[in-house]
């Protein structure tokens, strides 16, 4: 076994709010029937990397469930293993920390290099030839770099290199950068170095790698970027899930993301439902439409989850529905992000009136999108505006409540 990966998947996600509410930040579902660590498995997979540990912390339920033994990406074969670890006792304070608490993994590995990898990005990646990079130049460490217009470079951790590669400085988040490399926070370590790395800074609580390690191993001249320019994206907020989703459904010449190719599949737990079923008046255009789902109404620009039923004379646009809901017949969907098992009512119309900011969170909703968690209820001919947070169980039929404006947020503790 010459590479151990290891997937640090116990973040809380916590600008993504009513969508990990009950679930950790990997195990959102995405693109239909999959979910987003679902992207970083299938890189392993693909990339030959079997030997698999997963590092959850918060609502682990979910992601044990989805991942199971690992069969779907292949990795429940003698010669191979996934493993998902939660911390003994304290929580992880930080990237390396999460490492530095099951430094067990890496004394009883005998693999050579070991693949620091995140468990909630979208994107492809063979990491075989990152690891080649790595060897090739006989790097300590390497880091996977995405090339990003030097615009956006001010949004990132920016690396500095030279024409060799071997970067000379790491700025996080600078107001003016020199260089488009934004590291992805993929690293690739000898095992050996990485266990004096982390042993030589237990004084350091709070240990990252973007904060301490890297940066105090520049000076050693042996830090390498790869450059990464395919699609690469961080999906933590509300904007960018629904702008990633929606972006899958674009003409062939701008998606940028091939969910199709044959060659590099992105594998996934799925369950078995039956075909989609397309009613004799539904209207569908720019959509994925994912197994199990009925649709007998309209559905424009959107992404639609295993088992949502769309009767007829409903309407979703600009929007992406988890699993197992129901738009009930003439309700109007627009610019909206729903969680399973929801139910919106006859003639409903969410995400209309002005557009107001999320008073409670405007960092977090200001666009026109609404959100409703997991298991809501709307009732019939209700109108809920733009930028509007329901969480989960909130049902506003018994409520009695038929019209919540834009910019509120509903909680179950705010109707005790």
């Amino acid at each position: 076994m010459e590479t151990l990966a290891l997937i640090l998947a116990g973040g809380r996600g916590s600008r993504l709010d009513i969508l990990s509410e009950k679930r950790v930040k990997p195990s959102v579902p995405f693109a239909g029937k999959f979910r987003i660590i679902d992207f970083t498995l299938s890189n392993c997979s693909n990339s030959g990397i079997y030997n698999v540990d997963i590092l959850t912390q918060y609502l682990p339920h979910s992601l044990n469930e989805h991942i199971g033994s690992g069969k779907p990406w292949d990795m429940d074969r003698r010669d191979s293993h996934v493993n998902l670890l939660q911390p003994h006792a304290d929580w992880y304070n930080g990237t390396a920390d999460s490492i530095r608490k099951n430094m067990n993994i890496l004394y009883e590995s005998d693999a050579k290099y070991i693949l620091i990898l995140s468990g909630d990005h979208i994107y492809k990646m063979d990491y075989r030839k990152l690891i080649d990079f790595h060897k090739e130049h006989n790097a300590l460490v390497t880091i996977a770099c995405k090339v990003v217009p030097l615009s956006d470079a001010s949004r990132f951790g920016i690396m500095e290199a030279d024409s060799n590669g071997m970067v000379t400085n790491f700025v996080e988040k600078p107001k003016e950068p020199k260089s488009d490399l934004a590291s992805m926070g993929i690293y690739v370590f000898d095992r050996k170095k990485l266990i004096e790395l982390l042993e030589s800074h237990d004084d350091i609580e709070d240990l990252d790698f973007g904060k301490h390690i890297i940066p105090d191993m520049i000076d050693s001249k042996n830090v390498y970027a790869y450059k990464f320019f395919d699609y690469w994206k961080d999906v933590g907020t509300y904007d960018a899930y629904l702008e990633a989703n929606l972006e899958l459904i674009e003409t062939v010449d701008k998606i940028q993301l091939d969910m199709y190719d044959p060659t590099w599949k992105i594998y996934t737990r799925s369950e078995d439902m039956p075909a989609v079923k397309i009613g004799s008046k539904a209207v569908i255009k720019q959509a994925l439409l994912s197994n199990g789902s009925i649709i007998a109404g309209e559905v424009v620009r959107s992404v639609i989850s295993p088992g949502v039923v769309v009767h007829p004379t409903a309407k979703v646009s600009n929007s992406v529905i988890l699993n197992n809901t129901v738009i009930e017949e003439g309700a109007v969907v627009e610019n909206c992000i729903i969680d399973k098992n929801c139910v919106i009512g006859k003639n409903s119309v969410i995400g209309t009136f002005d557009n107001v900011p999320n008073k409670e969170r405007p960092e977090l909703l200001s666009s026109g999108i609404t959100v409703l968690g997991k298991d809501v209820r709307i009732k019939a001919s209700s109108k809920i505006g733009k930028n509007v947070r329901i969480f989960s169980g909130i049902d506003l039929d018994k409520l009695n409540i038929d019209k919540v404006e834009s910019g509120e947020t509903l909680k179950k503790e705010s109707h005790k």
